[in-house]
């Protein structure tokens, strides 16, 4: 898949953004985290997504355009399941303007996701919601996703990264 990917809706295309998509990448970024309230918790730069994304390759990223115009975007990669033996999607950011919600540009964006983990052998799609985050827990749930209920969620950052790193 490259160029432009038409989709159901006459009006909204999706496209894989490229390295002079950066700074509109990071734009979409701080747009999440400001609904999220983590606004203040964005480090990143221009040159981090540009590093990142379009030169390292560690994720890809899609853009959603409503008549040409960038109103969502996703950042995804991929994992692995070793009990199914297949890699994974994981998306690790999905965002649809505010004023845009409720044209169906959500469940277009996941229906790529499912045909492109088709496309790619993938066994499965994965993210992380915010439990707070209601109106899009009911949004999944209506795509027919279901909560991870048995698992939880680690991470390790900032100085306990670091802390741990150093005992090695």
């Amino acid at each position: 898949m490259s160029g432009l990917i038409k989709t159901r809706h006459k009006d909204f295309n999706l496209r894989f953004a490229e390295e002079k998509d950066s700074q509109l990448v990071l734009e979409f970024i701080k747009k999440l985290a400001d609904y999220e309230k983590r606004l203040s918790e964005v480090i990143a730069s221009e040159a981090d997504i540009r590093e990142s994304i379009f030169k390292n390759k560690y994720a890809e990223a899609i853009i959603g355009e409503y008549k040409k115009v960038p109103v969502g975007f996703a950042i995804f990669f991929h994992n692995f399941s070793t009990f199914l033996g297949k890699p994974g999607i994981y998306i690790e950011d999905i965002f649809v303007d505010q004023k845009m919600r409720g044209m169906g540009f959500g469940s277009i964006m996941f229906t790529f996701f499912a045909k492109l983990a088709v496309e790619r052998k993938c066994g499965r799609v994965e993210w992380s919601v915010l439990t707070w985050n209601e109106p899009s827990i009911k949004f999944y749930e209506k795509l027919g996703a279901a909560p991870k209920s048995e698992w939880m969620l680690y991470k390790l950052s900032g100085e306990a990264l670091s802390s741990l790193a150093r005992e090695y």
